[in-house]
């Protein structure tokens, strides 16, 4: 029968490959939840929250949502955007002084004292869209970009010269001694752009990040299990991150009784610090999916998700590689997508997939999401593998988005 247009018989395909995942032990486990035209359509929890201590996973299993955060960090700032504490385009010296009077890079592959002065300053607008001119990619600075990977990130990530005892005043410090590598504007670099806006948002609140994302997010949309930190009453809920080995099985990189995400952060991570289930997300997702509003609660206007929603990477911007990504196609990372606020917005659909004006962004550590207003849908698909999203490694994104696809029927 169907339920919100969706086959429930076809559904049942999607727990099938995912359990086929668990049973070939390329992933612990999983839980996935669909929801569509204002009904929930399917969730699902299958395989192991702890393999090896045989805990099964839950659906309302704590994750590790790392990237999954900068949707909330944009949307965040958008907030404080609507209420006239700052403006879209206005420069961000008056809040981040350490921005200010910055130098870029003659040739972003050449010496470091070689430099010019910046065209213009980085705006709210540059840190949204990640083109603030510094960030994560294949160039010389690449290695002190991971060495500002903010405490509990790191560890799990593999990098292990990070300075985590950085707060966000001393975090500002140390990337103002960096050059930019593009003119502000110019070019999509990844991550710092989303830790530099979690400090805005900050300091123009007037709260810690964590306080602000409580307060104006959390608590209005119900998502109560979603945190920088793990309360000890919720620790046995938290799954182990795994990491693939080369030979085959799992290895495990962060447990719930020695994991660094039971203490506040020294600096809360705009970019990837949240905990979070397969529900509380979906009830942000489903936020942006009703333009702003869900269940009578309205967050953001509808103006500022259509905004956010909105591919503002130029054409010579989309040209550029994304390390060595590439679409499940075989296509550059960018030939089908483009980057909106904190998100990526498809511009084609590919096969049997996500359409045009579907948006999502998926975490380090295994966890993605799609919304896709065409279809009136939000789905969330929680494992905790790091990798596991890269087509490189894994095929399981690409499987969730055809078995998820596949079973509408109207």
């Amino acid at each position: 029968m169907p339920k919100a247009g969706l086959s429930e018989t076809r559904l049942l395909r999607l727990s099938k490959v995912l359990q086929d995942y668990v049973d070939r032990g390329e992933i612990a486990g999983a839980v996935a939840a669909v929801h569509r035209k204002g009904k929930e359509a399917y969730a699902d929890a299958i395989g192991w929250q702890d393999k090896e201590a045989r805990i099964p996973v839950r659906r309302d299993t704590i994750f590790r949502i790392m990237s999954m955060t900068k949707p909330i960090t944009a949307a965040a700032a958008l907030l404080l955007a609507e209420e006239g504490k700052i403006r879209l385009h206005d420069p961000v010296d008056a809040w981040l002084p350490e921005l200010s009077g910055r130098v870029v890079l003659r040739d972003p592959n050449g010496r470091l004292d070689d430099v010019v002065p910046a065209s213009r300053p980085i705006t709210l607008h540059d840190l949204l869209t990640s083109r603030i001119g510094i960030g994560w990619e294949d160039h010389p600075l690449q290695s002190e970009m991971m060495k500002l990977l903010p405490a509990p990130l790191a560890k799990p990530l593999g990098e292990q010269h990070a300075e985590e005892h950085l707060d966000p005043d001393s975090w500002m410090k140390r990337l103002s001694e960096l050059p930019l590598l593009y003119q502000p504007g110019t070019r999509f670099l990844y991550h710092i752009a989303h830790e530099v806006l979690g400090v805005l948002i900050a300091r123009v609140s007037g709260q810690t990040l964590d306080a602000f994302y409580r307060e104006r997010i959390f608590e209005p949309l119900g998502m109560n299990d979603t945190s920088f930190a793990l309360p000890p009453e919720k620790r046995g809920r938290l799954s182990v991150a795994y990491a693939p080995k080369a030979e085959g099985g799992l290895i495990e990189l962060d447990r719930p009784e020695s994991t660094a995400w039971a203490e506040a952060p020294i600096f809360p991570s705009g970019g990837a610090g949240l905990l979070s289930t397969a529900d509380d997300y979906r009830r942000f997702g489903r936020m942006l999916l009703g333009y702003g509003e869900v269940d009578g609660v309205r967050m953001l206007s509808r103006k500022s998700v259509e905004a956010m929603i909105t591919d503002h990477l130029a054409p010579e911007q989309r040209a550029q590689p994304f390390f060595d990504e590439t679409d499940y196609d075989g296509s550059m990372m960018w030939t089908n997508k483009g980057y909106g606020y904190g998100v990526s917005v498809r511009t084609k659909q590919i096969g049997i997939g996500p359409g045009i004006g579907s948006f999502f962004w998926p975490g380090a550590l295994g966890t993605t999401w799609i919304a896709d207003p065409r279809e009136e849908l939000m789905a969330t698909l929680m494992i905790q593998l790091r990798g596991a999203q890269l087509p490189k490694n894994s095929l399981i994104a690409y499987d969730f988005w055809t078995m998820l696809y596949q079973a509408i029927i109207d």
